[in-house]
């Protein structure tokens, strides 16, 4: 019996990778420029279809960074956060001396509550602090309440720093996410629905920001023959290397997140016939996800077991899987930060669980997967 490790979610390249690659190689293109990432920045433009312009960089985390940046942040300032995230959603907050505020999430998206932004905002504001950025994620893939979040955000005259670096792909009312935010990033890390190894984007509707964020990516390099700087820059454009393989993956980023959609459907399928346990799914048909992760919530008092008892079960088989994001609020480095809300995030924390949702699982591993859940759920199909 095939034992092999099956994972969370792998890389899966398309096979003209290689071809980007060697052409980097062969042209000695192997420095954080070079017309690889031109191309790719084009190919992502092109594919969110909305006017954008997009710079490629070293992380999504140092997306979110510049993007603060770009935002004005600085040291004493406070920036509203979604709780339900990863870390890499606040960290860089943190970088430039700022403040998180996190919010909790709302039961529908698992994403960033409008009505708790609110009263979150309207307290700052109360204490002399009105926030600088507001952070939103769309989360596992799912987008966030867009229309109910830039409300408040407007009201307040509040710029979004839209986190999409798990949502490549989802489409909110018809229009791609990546393009809802007054500045959004994209994360390519090797577990997304597409990677570059390592890299990120951030994404504006502006050509005179885009200009700006590879200027401060490129160590803010002043325009003259010797090297000047007036501004404090960073290291953090994307290799031209890396962005041969963004070029193949973008090739197959369509194709791929149907794939993980269809992962999504065989749970879903599976999942008819047990008790105690409910998946992730979009709200409504303005809703459309590239269900990056395929994520379901356990009814302990339903079922008498736990996430944590279907975690072990399924490692046991040498399977992958996850609980979901421990919320920030919860986490020891940010125990003081203010956080406004109940107690959703953290109950999704205690009884979800990510499934392996990989575009590359095939039918024996899903067979595999199957034959877990079938006895553990107790599923007679």
């Amino acid at each position: 019996m095939n034992n092999s490790k099956i994972w969370l979610s792998s890389p899966h390249m398309g096979g003209n990778e290689q071809h980007y690659v060697k052409e980097a190689f062969d042209t000695n293109w192997v420095a954080p420029l070079g017309p690889n990432v031109t191309a790719f920045e084009q190919d992502l433009e092109t594919f969110l279809d909305d006017n954008v312009n997009v710079a490629a960089l070293s992380s999504g985390t140092a997306a979110i960074h510049l993007g603060l940046v770009l935002l004005g942040v600085k040291a004493g300032d406070e920036v509203i956060c979604q709780s339900f995230t990863f870390s890499a959603s606040a960290n860089p907050i943190v970088y430039l001396g700022a403040t998180p505020i996190f919010i909790d999430s709302e039961p529908d998206t698992w994403n960033m509550c409008p009505v708790a932004l609110e009263d979150a905002i309207v307290d700052r504001i109360k204490k002399g602090k009105k926030p600088k950025a507001i952070v939103p994620v769309h989360l596992y893939g799912m987008p966030f309440k867009v229309d109910e979040i830039r409300e408040v955000a407007d009201k307040y005259k509040i710029p979004i720093l839209e986190d999409s670096a798990e949502a490549l792909g989802s489409i909110y009312k018809g229009r791609k996410c990546g393009t809802f935010g007054d500045i959004s990033v994209l994360s390519f890390n090797g577990n997304k629905i597409i990677t570059t190894s390592g890299g990120g984007a951030l994404v504006t509707h502006s050509k005179e920001l885009k200009n700006k964020t590879v200027f401060l990516a490129t160590q803010a390099r002043d325009n003259a023959p010797h090297y000047q700087h007036s501004e404090i820059g960073y290291n953090y454009r994307l290799s031209n290397i890396c962005a041969g393989i963004g070029r193949g993956q973008m090739e197959v980023l369509e194709k791929h997140t149907n794939l993980r959609r269809d992962v999504n459907r065989f749970y879903a399928e599976l999942f008819k016939g047990a008790d105690g346990v409910t998946i992730f799914k979009e709200p409504s048909t303005d809703y459309h996800s590239n269900h990056w992760l395929t994520c379901i919530i356990i009814d302990t008092k339903a079922l008498g077991k736990t996430s944590e008892d279907l975690r072990l079960a399924l490692e046991k088989e040498n399977i992958e899987c996850r609980p979901l994001w421990k919320p920030m609020h919860l986490q020891p480095v940010f125990a003081n930060a203010p956080y406004y809300g109940g107690k959703i995030s953290q109950h999704l924390f205690e009884n979800g669980l990510c499934l392996p949702s990989g575009s590359n699982l095939d039918e024996s591993q899903k067979n595999r997967i199957s034959d877990v859940l079938k006895t553990f759920f107790n599923i007679n199909l």
